[in-house]
């Protein structure tokens, strides 16, 4: 018998034991990247509607790659041309480095607690994920936007060469920055929170739009490209764009600073796989949740039991009693816990803000503005019902008549205007001193303050007349399929009849400028927060009895996805 084994590894009968397996040889390289282009095959394999999703991202993205390398090598030549290619790449570099933040579910291949069972050293294991993750249409995106930034600053054979070490440079520090993010953070992206962080994805994307649009419409101003000189000035240092503003510097003649900052973009390079390694060795040897016995709680009460802890907290007590109070506390809950209605809370506080300012920021700006925080907030009184989903059937249970709807819908509204108010009235004391026109808030605060009220009111009549369901496995669907049209109808039906009811505030307001009262304006502060309380308690008490009456219709329509 041949031994295949040491000759000391023995069984308890005294026969050798068979040794392990040896681990393969060679680099695991070439097998990973198999393996990356089977997961995409395989994927594309899956159904006709994912590989049509996959050709049309992938024509729709190398579309705009192609136009963009267009207009980047016909800036060749052009004054400031550096200055552009070098914010592209920063700004580029900093999408590479957040979206696996935002979009871990993206790629498979980003999860390397995968990995853990496999016989593999860190040095050969990140070696073989780094070249492995440039197959995709990112890396494809990134490689056709750092050849056309490369084309538009080189001229020379000396920048020729310079330019493609810039290219090859750009692409491994944007892909190993991705790796080395999402490795450090797996554990958190792969839990509860990372998912509500995916979900609020959308508010970094809604918010990142605004800016690139402002930014583009500063470039079209008389001063064009110059604008960027300022910023190019700083991340020109910051890697990769300093190599990339390297080939610059070579066509220039500036070599001595250039080799600083190609040396610069290497150390980064060189730092990205020390961290990348260290982490993934930490995330592939160190015990989690899974390998480690739950701690026993250190306080247990005599029957061994672990003391529950106070449900209601100092917080609660200031609540009002009954189901006002009860209602109040479980909506606020909601909105901190549930990642759907934490993702509308936190895209309505954001976009309230940001629209303000941004509109000041392109020159149009009006105190008036202000009222977006109002109707951004107001929108969340819609299909109050409905994103409750299928757990609605137990709020269904308490309501056996209009006072209980009216209390429950109370409730909601008053845990609304808890956050609203305050925060209303912040952004148009911002937009105040933004603009310098304190003389304005009075009136301005008096009309947000209606304009929200009428929204309270509008929304929860249409939550009792138009609810939809809310699907829960997705987080960038907020209709289920068949009830988009009730959607619709429901929200910008409820925002124009909304908006209609804000009318005598401002009828108001309007009277007094055209009259020259304008030392009366402030008149339209309290006004319209009256106004708006009377409106909204108005709109709850109109609804109540349509929720009552129609609970089975709801219950079904919110339980549909």
């Amino acid at each position: 018998m041949t031994l295949t084994g040491p000759l000391d590894a023995k069984d308890p009968l005294g026969t050798a034991a068979p040794a392990p397996p040896a681990a393969p040889a060679g680099s695991p390289t070439p097998v990973f990247v198999s393996l990356k282009l089977a997961l995409l095959r395989n994927g594309l394999r899956q159904s006709g509607g994912r590989r049509a999703a996959y050709i049309t991202s992938l024509v729709l993205t190398m579309l705009f790659a192609a136009l963009q390398l267009l207009g980047l090598v016909l800036l060749r030549g052009t004054n400031h041309a550096d200055a552009l290619v070098t914010l592209l790449t920063a700004v580029l570099t900093l999408g590479w480095g957040v979206m696996p933040l935002f979009f871990p579910g993206g790629d498979e291949t980003l999860d390397p607690t995968r990995l853990v069972m496999l016989p593999l050293r860190p040095h050969s294991l990140i070696t073989a994920l780094l070249v492995s993750s440039l197959i995709g249409i990112g890396p494809l995106f990134t490689l056709t936007l750092a050849v056309g930034s490369a084309v538009a600053v080189a001229h020379g054979a000396a920048a020729v060469v310079a330019g493609v070490m810039a290219v090859v440079l750009t692409l491994l520090v944007c892909v190993a920055l991705a790796r080395a993010v999402a490795t450090a953070n797996i554990r958190l992206l792969t839990s509860r929170k990372g998912r509500d962080l995916a979900v609020l994805s959308g508010l970094f994307v809604a918010i990142g739009a605004q800016f690139v649009n402002l930014g583009a419409q500063k470039l079209g101003g008389e001063n064009g490209l110059s604008v960027l000189e300022p910023a190019a000035a700083v991340l020109r240092w910051v890697p990769p764009a300093a190599a990339v503003d390297a080939v610059q510097g070579v066509s220039d003649g500036a070599y001595g600073v250039a080799a600083a900052q190609f040396a610069l973009t290497v150390a980064a390079l060189g730092l990205l796989m020390w961290w990348w390694r260290g982490t993934l060795t930490h995330l592939m040897t160190a015990p989690d949740a899974s390998t480690i016995q739950a701690a026993a709680p250190r306080e247990r009460g005599s029957s061994g039991a672990a003391d529950t802890p106070d449900a209601s907290g100092p917080f609660a007590r200031l609540l009002p009693s009954g189901r006002t109070g009860t209602v109040l506390l479980r909506t606020l809950r909601y909105a901190i816990r549930d990642p759907k209605t934490k993702s509308a809370w936190v895209t309505s506080l954001g976009v309230g803000l940001l629209m303000p300012f941004i509109t000041a920021a392109q020159g149009n700006g009006s105190i008036y503005w202000a009222c977006w925080a109002s109707g951004m907030l107001g929108m969340l009184m819609y299909n109050q019902f409905g994103q409750d989903t299928s757990a609605f059937w137990m709020v269904a249970q308490t309501i056996s008549a209009p006072r209980d709807a009216y209390l429950e819908l109370r409730g909601r509204a008053l845990a609304l205007l808890l956050v609203a108010v305050p925060y209303v009235a912040t952004v148009v004391l911002c937009c105040a001193a933004l603009l310098k026109n304190w003389s304005a808030a009075p009136e301005a605060l008096g009309i947000a303050l209606a304009l929200l009220g009428s929204l309270l009111a509008t929304g929860a009549v249409t939550s009792a007349l138009a609810p939809y369901s809310i699907p829960q496995d997705s987080g960038y669907k907020n209709v289920a399929p068949g009830q988009g049209g009730i959607a619709w109808l429901s929200i910008l039906g409820g925002m124009i009849v909304g908006s209609a009811l804000c009318a005598p505030v401002l009828g108001l307001t309007i009277w007094l400028h055209v009259s020259g009262s304008h030392g009366l304006l402030w008149v339209v502060f309290p006004v319209g927060a009256v106004y708006g309380a009377a409106i909204a308690e108005t709109g709850m008490r109109v609804a109540a009895p349509r929720v009552a009456a129609r609970l089975p219709e709801i219950l079904a329509a919110v339980s549909k996805g």
